[in-house]
């Protein structure tokens, strides 16, 4: 039995997962994290990077011991995923210039500004470009000592490996890419602004190299498999594929590599994949051009805030039922909001609000502030105020999707993947009514990063030669949930969305006043 492992380190998760030649999982295990805020910017500790991973590898080789009767001592393949996009600044002695930013970040967008007008290209505000020529505007010291730059994912699997690699869909967050690699022109015309700047090294000189699916991205060192699991139990010399970032393990996990195909991740954060036939006419703000694992193009609708409000009022609710001597698991209590959420009136009981816990560019919107608000003739209902929420949710990827749809974008199937779908049907039918297309989610949904890169792993140890037919093998015999939304939520989401508009204005004004 072939045992291959598929890390994702996730927003609120670092989640871990053994398959088998089958892509069965067999194992699994995970560590809760959160991003904290560090001078006024998110972030995660390399020293919680470093605790989670052990502790995730831990449950999962205690897991497995546990069902097998025996030690976790060889894996035949790695996959390393994470969060895209950010900043993470290495010396030429591998140390941390300055603390990891994230993707959450919306402090660059001078920067941002500045490279999607040099670029003709859309730059989002959380590239690791942008990141790096903002530090560069802002005068930050650290500039001039940078010998590597990289994202999580990439910097997990140097670790693990030694190799400075970064699979192309992942490297598509950090600089544009055009045929599998870094885009001439763009890097040229970067390179003579930070000349311009007093920057003489080319940026691609600092870059990882891209490499696509299936391609020889290093093997586990010795002290790559003491790193990952301090007990000296895992043995070195196991392959790994190409590091890549979430997006690319939603594609992957969902099936979703060909043309007019989709998938949408919809958890902390979302972001939609539709695999294009041809690239956009135009270049947009609110879309981000990146590529799929094997390096087809692919337009990115993503928004910071997805579900984080959605947690926060469960969380309440569940403190309610305990101060009331009751007690629920909050799996259990996720589905049941989620269920009564069906019951809402057709308007939402007049109820609008925005899930903005951070920043939303995609909106308009500079820094988060969640907002609520119901008029006076509405209806304050449970079933109103959570169908409300999932609406929220869903506001910012529906505005990105209208670009999309005006650029006449065909897409006949959309895989879902992500917290989001656990609750059977109601993610599904909202996502639906916002995307305009039928959702189908498989029985990985929930748990598909983790498993989605250990499918990439097992492709690279099987000699990687066709990502699409060895994907059609492994999704041959899924089991898969297919909804349209119906007209009646449709015609909801669309009254939602107008009022939802309209109040965009008073969440800036928020936003900035309060």
């Amino acid at each position: 039995m072939k045992k291959i492992l598929g890390i994702e380190l996730g927003s609120t998760r670092i989640k871990s997962v053994l398959i088998d030649e089958n892509a069965s999982v067999i194992a699994q295990g995970s560590y809760e994290w959160e991003n904290t805020l560090v001078d006024g910017l998110w972030s995660y500790s390399l020293e919680d990077v470093e605790k989670g991973l052990q502790t995730s590898y831990a449950n999962l080789a205690a897991e497995y011991k546990a069902k097998f009767k025996e030690e976790l001592t060889e894996i035949d393949a790695i996959g390393i995923s994470a969060m895209m996009h950010g900043y993470l600044a290495f010396d030429k002695n591998d140390n941390l210039l300055v603390p990891f930013r994230t993707w959450r970040n919306t402090n660059t967008e001078e920067a941002a500004d500045k490279l999607t007008e040099l670029f003709k290209f859309n730059v989002p505000m959380r590239w690791s470009v942008s990141h790096y020529y903002q530090a560069i505007r802002n005068g930050e010291e650290h500039v001039i000592d940078i010998n590597f730059l990289t994202t999580l994912a990439g910097y997990v699997h140097y670790k693990l490996t030694g190799k400075k690699v970064l699979g192309v869909g992942d490297a598509s967050g950090m600089f544009p890419i055009s045929s599998g690699v870094y885009d001439k022109e763009m890097l040229c015309k970067f390179n003579t602004l930070l000349k311009q700047n007093g920057i003489e090294t080319p940026f691609e000189r600092i870059l990882p190299k891209t490499l696509v699916a299936g391609e020889d991205a290093g093997k586990l060192t010795d002290i790559g498999a003491k790193w990952l699991d301090p007990t000296g139990k895992l043995k070195s010399g196991c392959v790994l594929c190409a590091p890549v970032g979430d997006a690319g393990t939603g594609i992957v996990a969902a099936n979703s590599i060909t043309p007019r195909t989709a998938n949408v991740s919809a958890g902390t954060s979302a972001f939609l994949m539709a695999v294009l036939e041809k690239n956009l006419d135009s270049y947009y703000k609110e879309i981000d051009m990146v590529t799929t694992p094997h390096g087809a193009p692919v337009a990115m609708v993503h928004v910071n805030n997805f579900t984080s409000e959605i947690t926060a009022w469960t969380n309440l609710f569940e403190e309610v039922i305990e101060i009331g001597g009751g007690e629920i698991g909050r799996g259990k209590l996720f589905d049941a909001l989620y269920a009564k959420s069906l019951e809402a009136d057709k308007n939402c009981g007049e109820l609008v609000g925005y899930n903005f816990l951070s920043g939303e560019p995609i909106a308009g919107v500079s820094k988060g502030i969640p907002m609520i608000a119901r008029m006076p003739d509405g209806r304050l209902t449970l079933a109103n105020f959570m169908k409300m929420h999932i609406y929220s949710a869903l506001g910012s990827l529906a505005l990105g999707c209208e670009i999309l749809s005006k650029e006449n974008v065909e897409i006949d199937s959309v895989y879902g993947h992500g917290g989001f779908f656990k609750a059977p049907v109601v993610g599904q039918s909202a996502m639906s009514a916002a995307i305009g297309a039928p959702i189908t989610v498989m029985q990985n949904a929930g748990e598909g990063g983790a498993w989605g890169v250990a499918l990439l792993a097992l492709f690279t140890c099987c000699g990687g030669n066709d990502l699409e037919i060895f994907l059609n093998n492994i999704f041959e015999d899924a089991e898969k949930s297919t909804v349209w939304a119906s007209e009646s939520e449709i015609n909801s989401f669309r009254a939602f969305m107008k009022k939802y508009k309209r109040g965009l204005a008073v969440e800036k004004l928020a936003s900035e006043v309060l």
